[in-house]
């Protein structure tokens, strides 16, 4: 994990410098000045680097070494149970869909965004409460 949240910190610093060059030579050599979309999503790649890097750092401090760690480690060693996943679950279906249909919808009609996005909201919650058996159930 250590060495992975290195790796985005690195990948963080490095879009954040390409943002910075990318902006101030477009605002140079451009005649109507900052290009809009490629600026802010070289800015918005180095926040999500940031992100992550942040988030695997707080992780490791919190947790004992990870097997990826381990300098003589095996492959062998992540080995065993990675999580809990539903093998039957439709839940991820109506979250596709209604992603699909909110991009659609975008480029569409903004009443197809609508039902893309009941699609989602239904998917999400079932996907959420797939294995809540109620409140007080024990």
């Amino acid at each position: 994990m250590r060495a992975s949240a290195k790796i985005f910190w690195i990948l963080g610093a490095f879009f954040l410098v390409v943002a910075i060059a990318y902006g101030f030579v477009t605002y140079r050599y451009e005649p109507l000045g900052i290009e809009t979309v490629g600026f802010p999503a070289v800015l918005a790649l180095a926040g999500l680097g940031f992100m992550i890097a942040m988030t695997l750092t707080i992780a490791s401090r919190k947790h004992e070494l990870d097997a990826s760690d381990d300098l003589d480690g095996e492959v062998s060693a992540n080995s065993g149970v990675q999580g809990s996943f539903s093998p039957y679950s439709w839940a991820p279906l109506w979250v596709a869909i209604g992603a699909a249909l909110c991009f659609l919808g975008v480029a569409a009609g903004w009443w197809i965004f609508a039902f893309g996005v009941i699609f989602a909201i239904y998917g999400v919650l079932l996907w959420v409460l797939e294995f809540s058996s109620g409140q007080h159930a024990h």
